[in-house]
This record gives C-alpha cells, sequence and structure tokens, in this order.
C-alpha cells in the first residue's frame, strides 16, 4: 500500500502531542448493508457540544468530511462557521457509498475505497475534494480513508489531487475478514511515504507484557470469545487491544494505552471519534443523554491527564507536519 516509508522515530524528546481528529459523517447503521439514502447530517448542530470542550484545551480540531457533510449546506453551517473563523482544519473522508459519481456495485468490501477500481476510486475522490474546495474555500490536503480503506492505489491518487497528510492507518486492527486493510503490523508513529506524503497513524496498540507475541495472543483469544478470554487476557496482561478514543474504551484503558506508549517511545497521539456520536441515538456508543454527558466527560478527563500530568502540548495534522518539516530543516535528518 505504501512505498518509499520512512518511519519517524526520533521524537523521544519531544513533550506528548495530541490532535484530535473526528471522523465527519452521515449517520448510518455500521452494521447494515450499504445504503446511498442514508445521508443525515443534522447532527452536525450539536458540533458546539464538542468544540466548546476543545476551545476550552487549546486544540484546533481536524474534521475529515465526507461527502454528505460537505455538500449539505443547511446542515454544515456550524463546520463552515468554525472553518471560516479558524477553530479547526478540514480534510477529507471518502466513503464510496454515499459519494459520486455512483459506478460500483454495491458491497460490504466497496465500502474501503481503496478496494475500488483506480479511476473509481480517483474520481470519487476527486469530486469530495472539488465539493469541499467549493464551499470551504480551501482545497483539503488531509485525507482519511472511510473505514481505513487505504489501498494499492491511494498514494498515488492522493499525490495527483494534491494531498499531503494521510490519517487513515488504524493500528493493530485487522480489517481483512470483509475486505478491508490488515493493519496489525503497523506502529502508532509517523512516517513519510511516496512523494512527501505524511501517515499519522491513529493511535491503537496491543498493550501486552510480550509485544512480540501480542498479535498470535490476541487472535488465539479471540477463537475463544464465547468464554471471555480476551477480558482475562486483558485483565492478566497478555494482551489488551486499545485504541485512543471514547467510542467503545475507558478512561482507565485512555491512560493504560498512553502510558504503555509512552515508554515505546511514541509521541503522536490521536483522539478520534465519529461526528454521529454527538447526537444520542446515531451510534452504539451514545444512545441516551445520559450516555452523551458521559461521552462528552470522557473528553475533559483524558485531555486534564494528558496536558496536566503529562505535560503534553495540544496539535494538529498540518502542526505536526510544519514541526516533521522544521525538524528535517534543522538536522538534515
Amino acid at each position: 500500500m505504501f512505498t518509499n516509508v520512512d518511519l519517524i522515530d526520533n521524537l523521544a524528546h519531544f513533550p506528548p502531542l495530541l490532535q484530535v481528529v473526528i471522523d465527519t459523517e452521515e449517520a448510518f447503521d455500521w452494521q447494515k448493508f450499504p445504503s446511498r439514502e442514508q445521508v443525515s447530517v443534522t447532527h452536525l448542530h450539536f458540533l458546539e457540544s464538542v468544540q466548546s470542550i476543545f476551545q476550552q484545551y487549546g486544540i484546533v480540531p481536524c474534521y475529515v468530511m465526507d461527502y454528505p457533510v460537505a455538500n449539505d449546506l443547511a446542515n454544515n453551517v456550524v463546520l463552515r462557521e468554525l472553518h471560516r473563523s479558524g477553530q479547526c482544519e478540514i480534510g477529507a473522508q471518502l466513503h464510496p457509498w454515499v459519494n459520486p459519481p455512483f459506478s460500483e456495485q454495491l458491497s460490504f468490501a466497496n465500502m474501503y475505497p481503496g478496494n475500488l477500481d483506480y479511476e473509481v476510486e480517483k474520481a470519487k475522490l476527486y469530486e469530495l475534494t472539488q465539493t469541499i474546495t467549493k464551499h470551504f474555500g480551501e482545497q483539503p490536503r488531509i485525507y482519511k480513508a472511510g473505514r481505513y480503506g487505504f489501498g494499492s492505489n491511494t498514494q498515488i491518487i492522493l499525490e495527483k489531487l494534491g494531498y499531503l497528510i494521510d490519517l487513515s492507518v488504524c493500528p493493530p486492527f485487522d480489517h481483512s475478514k470483509d475486505g478491508g486493510p490488515d493493519y496489525h503490523a503497523f506502529a502508532p508513529k509517523p512516517f513519510t511515504f511516496g512523494n512527501n506524503l505524511l501517515e499519522i497513524p491513529l493511535t491503537g496498540a496491543y498493550v501486552s507484557l510480550y509485544p512480540p507475541l501480542a498479535h498470535n495472543a490476541f487472535r488465539f483469544a479471540q477463537k475463544y470469545e464465547r468464554c471471555r478470554l480476551p477480558g482475562i487476557f486483558a485483565r492478566t496482561g497478555i494482551v489488551d487491544r486499545l485504541m485512543l478514543s471514547p467510542e467503545g474504551f475507558t478512561f482507565a484503558e485512555h491512560v493504560k494505552l498512553t502510558k504503555f506508549l509512552l515508554k515505546q517511545g511514541v509521541r503522536t497521539f490521536t483522539w478520534s471519534f465519529h461526528s454521529s456520536s454527538i447526537e444520542p441515538g446515531n451510534t452504539s456508543y451514545v444512545r441516551t443523554n445520559k450516555e452523551l454527558m458521559a461521552f462528552l466527560d470522557s473528553f475533559k478527563r483524558f485531555f486534564d491527564f494528558f496536558f496536566h500530568e503529562l505535560g503534553g502540548q495540544a496539535t494538529s495534522p498540518h502542526q505536526i507536519r510544519m514541526l516533521m518539516q522544521n525538524k528535517h530543516a534543522q538536522t538534515g535528518t
């Protein structure tokens, strides 16, 4: 998927850096067969509920938006104002099944844009790029493949369309069962690839006392999920697959993952979630107003830990790229 890869692994003297990336998309049932009709983005009117938290901590989040979001001027007004006032960065996220032109067959495998033919993937991302540029007044330079579906043609398409940063890699998750990419061998550390593209992976890892055996141990535990073996392995320290997200992971797990990765030399962290979770009833993570309050509180608890206890600093995809460029200019490495 990636060529000319150069891992950026000399950041140990940096303070921990935290960026926030929001999959800004329509509300749909993630478990059901894809539908071109589910394109509601009315939840975008509630963006202030999370944006006010980001402002409190000096965070400039990155909203990676798909076509229904970019094209719905009635419902993306808050997002456009946040961007106009410099309170956020924007990027593109390709959901092929709701992104014209519509030429591919609907299927679970084709929900991963990297599985599409070259011309189809390129045409869809071109249309999305043009729509964002038209309605937001800025060409997006940040990309995140829908469902993390970076494919064999994605790199060259990003280069042709002028993208600079990719956020698609999601270690250590393996999506190959329904045709997606396998990221289990990737580390949550930034790397350059292709012709000056920067990859900033999402923050996830196998937290384990035995890292070289973690993947195989996790796969073994999954075979006995009915016996609750994954939970047993997690509690005993054998292996725990975690992600830095308020969706499905607890504050204790956020701290556990962050401390583990800091010991591994990781200095760039990504807090990620889906925009549809900010309105109750859209996702399994937030079904009621009570769960929404707990969801938002998890942001504050982790940010307090990261910025106050760890002495971390807020950043963003474009800021990380500038930091890497400045470091390269100063050291020549």
